[in-house]
């Protein structure tokens, strides 16, 4: 192998006595993809964070092209080349794309900041990602996944020798993802070193050439990708086998728990969801597969009131409820868990226990309005068991939880309701492999318990391994019912692209 134009050598990072990183290591080469993985709070962000200028080490080395740096701000790591595609977006939305991708280096001439070069230049980089909107379309405009090609985009603007991505995919299209594979290739061609962070092992296999694999902050292995295995990747990161991904089953009732008749609502992001119909069980778990952009998220936000509806009939144990407003929804007995837990499902500045209590302040409260501080420790206490999550106390910021830990914490907000139907929305992504596990547990436990749960998922083994039923959702319209037992992935593709499967 050539000498590596980029090494991290014996890194260590300490938080309040926590070893973030202890003695880490890294290596990039020209022309290749280095995939890093490990579960939520191995040192991933913390060792990109200090390859990016963000983050400053305790002590080690970054040697660059032979020669030792210490990068005291992100623009001195830009400066040498590097740039960071970043999981969490960092767009202003009230500008437009192409003032996003070139803030603070717009071409400029005698001061004035030259629009006709700055959409050129944004233009051809929209090419080449497939985005089809104009520069000056404002980001609040775009959905997720269009604005985090944005983000890729502004990445790409900086011409960068090495290119870190955070989970570039996790709210793209496959399209989408196909696109950025393209790009990727020609990045490799043109001599670039790539960091690529994906919980979404198949990728992996796909595009990367070399995997450096981190535990509990320390380096296990770095090894060409043809000498590991899905498995081996698996066990090195958890640090044990995972036997079985997806827990076994208890059969729903036959008791219909929500019924969904001839539900209409308006169109948002050209989508119109127009006289759909279903039930979910007592005990059910029922899966809401299909494409980003297929109209699952509005669905279920229609169902919760979070959209208004223009028509249709929601019922629970036989009984209509108009949820106009989620308060409405939750005082009926229906949770929904966003997509978005950062933006929708979680205050981050906020501690595990006012986030986990925010939502059922109601039922903890006396008439009087004072909490009963004893009935909501308890409950909190009992989640944090229930859920392992992994915190040093329950006044601890959100934000500072890992990405599993967060996710456990958005459910249990929920749960605090004791709602009779919980909606879970892409609850594993961006989480690791053992957080899935023990989120797949809990999901499987609440389904024994009688919850009714709908599950919308883009994970294709996830939907098959964890839904009793599955309903498949094409342009605003479920397009297939299935039965996991008696599908494959392939079936599930074919009605979530063809419009005529029912």
């Amino acid at each position: 192998m050539t000498q590596p134009i980029l090494q991290l050598i014996e890194i260590c990072k300490h938080y309040s006595g926590v070893n973030a990183l202890n003695r880490a290591r890294l290596s990039l080469y020209a022309g290749q993809v280095v995939a890093l993985l490990g579960e939520n709070g191995a040192g991933k962000s913390t060792l990109m964070g200090i390859l990016s200028g963000s983050v400053k080490p305790d002590s080690g080395q970054i040697i660059f092209h032979e020669k030792e740096l210490s990068f005291q701000h992100p623009k001195a790591a830009q400066d040498k080349g590097i740039s960071i595609i970043h999981q969490e977006l960092n767009l202003i939305p009230e500008l437009s794309i192409a003032d996003n991708i070139y803030l603070g280096r717009e071409p400029t001439q005698y001061g004035y900041i030259v629009k006709k070069i700055l959409y050129e230049k944004t233009q051809k980089l929209l090419s080449q990602l497939h985005i089809r909107h104009s520069p000056d379309t404002k980001v609040s405009q775009l959905r997720l996944g269009e604005q985090q090609m944005v983000e890729i985009a502004k990445a790409l603007s900086q011409q960068a020798s090495i290119v870190i991505m955070d989970e570039p995919t996790d709210a793209l299209t496959h399209k989408e993802t196909q696109h950025l594979f393209d790009v990727i290739k020609q990045l490799k061609e043109q001599g670039c070193a790539i960091v690529y962070i994906s919980h979404r092992l198949p990728e992996i296999f796909q595009i990367c050439d070399q995997v450096t694999i981190l535990r509990d902050g320390q380096s296990i292995t770095q090894k060409p990708i043809t000498e590991l295995t899905e498995n081996n990747m698996i066990e090195l990161m958890v640090g044990r086998t995972l036997d079985q991904q997806y827990p076994k089953k208890s059969p729903p009732s036959n008791t219909v728990k929500l019924k969904i008749e001839q539900l209409s609502g308006p169109s948002l992001n050209g989508i119109k969801i127009t006289n759909q119909n279903f039930h979910v069980n007592a005990g059910e778990i029922l899966g809401f597969s299909g494409l980003i952009g297929s109209g699952r998220t509005e669905l279920m936000k229609l169902i919760y009131g979070a959209l208004p509806r223009d028509s249709g009939k929601i019922s629970i144990d036989g009984t209509v409820i108009n949820p106009t407003s989620p308060n409405k929804s939750l005082q009926a007995g229906l949770a929904y868990i966003s997509e978005d837990r950062k933006n929708d499902g979680l205050i981050l500045s906020l501690s595990v226990k006012e986030n986990m209590s925010l939502s059922a302040l109601r039922r903890l409260c006396y008439v009087t309005g004072h909490i009963k501080h004893a009935t909501e420790h308890a409950s909190i206490q009992h989640y944090i068991h229930q859920f392992n999550i992994k915190t040093p106390n329950i006044t601890q910021a959100v934000g500072h939880l890992s990405g599993g830990n967060q996710q456990k914490v958005a459910i249990a907000k929920g749960l605090m309701l004791q709602p009779k139907v919980l909606i879970l929305d892409e609850p594993t992504r961006g989480v690791d492999v053992g957080a899935k596990k023990e989120i797949y547990t809990l999901i499987n436990t609440l389904k024994s318990n009688g919850l009714s749960i709908i599950l919308v998922s883009s994970d294709l083994p996830e939907i098959l391994g964890m839904s009793d039923r599955i309903l498949v959702m094409n342009q605003g319209r479920i397009n297939g019912e299935f039965i996991p037992s008696q599908t494959n992935q392939e079936q599930l593709l074919t009605a979530a692209i063809d419009e005529k499967t029912i």
